[in-house]
């Protein structure tokens, strides 16, 4: 996809916050240390319109991002290992439990898995959603750069067995070579182009 705008529309914990749900709508959700906001800069060639921070958990709300004027990208709160309160990271739950059940034009759900980190119980639980509420999913394997290319199948097969996903589901990234990008991107428009919560052309 060719980018020309991306902008940030507004941040939201509920559906009555929400932008309009008039165009279709891809969600990045992940562990707060995954580098799910590296990855979206990425995305859109932006060198910062996603901040990111070398504390995991800044991002505390749903972000919603324009894109072309035509899409919508939406950063999901991290989960996991963030350094913040309690009663925050209670809330995280049900705020991405809301969204998914609730947001119609939502199209498919980036899920971002560390190559290095086998999943938790926070991402099987996403996985678990995302299924109950039929919402399709691209799985993603961060910081591949951050191995050895022979070591990748060794460090790929548990992440697979752990969320009983085919290795071959997944798609490979990083921040730092860019690799993967054009691939997801691909898999982002066929998810939008078989959207069926929208009649929108994208």
């Amino acid at each position: 996809m060719q980018i020309k705008t991306a902008q940030f529309v507004k941040s939201a914990t509920r559906p009555g916050n929400y932008p309009p749900a008039e165009r279709p709508e891809i969600a990045f959700a992940g562990r707060s240390n995954v580098g799910k906001s590296s990855l979206l800069n990425v995305m859109v060639q932006r060198k910062s319109l996603v901040r990111t921070s070398s504390t995991p958990g800044r991002t505390q709300l749903i972000n919603f991002f324009d894109l072309n004027e035509e899409i919508y990208l939406v950063d999901l709160p991290g989960y996991g290992f963030a350094k913040v309160p309690m009663a925050v990271k209670k809330q995280w739950g049900p705020m991405i439990q809301t969204y998914l059940q609730s947001r119609q034009s939502l199209c498919a759900v980036v899920v971002l898995f560390d190559i290095r980190r086998v999943p938790r119980e926070e991402d099987l639980q996403l996985l678990d959603w995302l299924e109950e509420y039929e919402v399709p999913t691209i799985p993603v394997i961060t910081k591949v750069d951050k191995v050895s290319r022979n070591r990748r199948a060794a460090q790929i097969a548990p992440i697979a067995e752990a969320t009983g996903l085919p290795v071959e589901a997944f798609s490979l990234f990083s921040a730092l070579t860019k690799e993967g990008r054009d691939e997801i991107w691909e898999r982002l428009e066929i998810a939008m182009e078989e959207c069926s919560c929208l009649d929108a052309e994208v």
